[in-house]
């Protein structure tokens, strides 16, 4: 898989407007490349709604067929990139910022149950890494200025970060919500 990432357009982002494609997406990038037959399986769906998930991920260019694979009668699909960066800003027309929100609340969806399974297991997973968890937050008084620019220092540091091929390494969640408190900033 390409180590780069996509910031979809508002016309891409509609493929990512339900959590199953958002659930699948990630499994691709995480787990590699998979059937329909198999994301199905996984997901608990049948293999014609996968197919038509995968089909809607390809067509905006989340995923791609995996040549490589497969014989003919097996369709091997694969993760196109390995992140995906939005905009929250953009959005010219009410569709497209409709667009946003309804992708952000796919991600946030499946953050939230990712998240709870990482609870669930936690007591499960050996103490070396039991120590590298954390549910921590912080909540500071800042401008906007102040906040874009912690958030851009956060993304520069994630962006740094060299994965390992050590076989003691494993795929390592870190999740970065940065937003006003709700309700604390006047709206307009």
């Amino acid at each position: 898989m390409d180590l780069t990432s996509i910031t979809p357009t508002p016309e891409q982002l509609k493929a990512l407007t339900h959590p199953v494609r958002v659930r699948m997406l990630g499994m691709l990038r995480i787990d590699g490349p998979a059937t329909a037959t198999t994301l199905a399986a996984r997901l608990g769906l049948n293999t014609g709604a996968t197919s038509y998930h995968l089909r809607q991920l390809a067509e905006r260019g989340f995923v791609e067929e995996d040549t490589e694979r497969g014989n003919g009668r097996d369709r091997w699909w694969r993760a196109a990139h390995r992140y995906t960066t939005t905009d929250t800003a953009s959005g010219d027309t009410p569709d497209e910022r409709g667009t946003m929100d309804a992708y952000l609340q796919s991600v946030v969806v499946v953050m939230t149950e990712l998240l709870q399974r990482s609870v669930e297991e936690l007591a499960l997973l050996p103490e070396e890494w039991r120590e590298t968890t954390t549910y921590s937050d912080w909540v500071l008084r800042l401008t906007p200025a102040r906040a874009k620019r912690l958030v851009e220092h956060l993304v520069s540091e994630m962006s740094a970060v060299d994965e390992e091929d050590d076989e003691g390494a494993a795929e390592y969640v870190v999740q970065v919500s940065a937003f006003p408190y709700p309700g604390k900033v006047p709206t307009s």
